[in-house]
């Protein structure tokens, strides 16, 4: 499992900036496009370069994630719009109305989406897998006082604790 990235093309194209153009590596550009995907699913190759280093992932925030990270995001959570969109801290009508392949989710958005793509990553590398992870991320835990994760995550404190939580479970300290 990993995030599938583009390979360069053999024709000739403009360097965009934020590319790598080595040869043989894939082209990441500093959009957000996989970004999700990055997360939930982990890297395929520790010793590979991340495509997703802090700077990148700052400059892809601040322009905004393509709505389709959201829809990834959705679709790896297996919730619907009605439950997510209050969990990214926007409307139903906001969450639809962003729907088209050329939108881009506003900063703060784009930095919950990467938050919870985040915790998903997390519980699935704990639980071994994302059915695993979705069930115990959506149901109450006694080490968050009986709330369940992804409703504890909606704010950074949150999903902090929630990824503590994760640790703890992951070392066998569960508490």
């Amino acid at each position: 499992m990993g995030v599938t990235i583009s390979k360069p093309k053999a024709t000739s194209t403009p360097h965009k900036p934020g590319a790598q153009r080595k040869p043989g590596r894939a082209v990441v550009r500093d959009t957000g496009d996989g970004v999700v995907l990055f997360y939930v699913q982990g890297q395929r190759d520790e010793t590979a370069s991340l495509p997703f280093t802090t700077s990148r992932l700052i400059a892809a925030l601040a322009m905004g994630l393509p709505f389709q990270e959201l829809e990834t995001l959705q679709t790896s959570l297996d919730l619907s719009s009605e439950r997510l969109a209050p969990m990214l801290g926007i409307s139903k009508a906001t969450f639809h109305r962003s729907k088209g392949a050329a939108s881009r989710l506003n900063p703060a958005v784009s930095d919950r989406v990467v938050r919870y793509a985040r915790l998903v990553g997390s519980a699935v590398k704990v639980f071994g897998n994302l059915e695993g992870a979705k069930q115990w991320l959506d149901s109450p835990q006694f080490g968050l006082g009986g709330a369940v994760p992804l409703e504890y995550a909606k704010t950074e404190i949150g999903a902090r604790e929630v990824e503590n939580l994760l640790g703890r479970i992951e070392y066998g300290v569960y508490s």
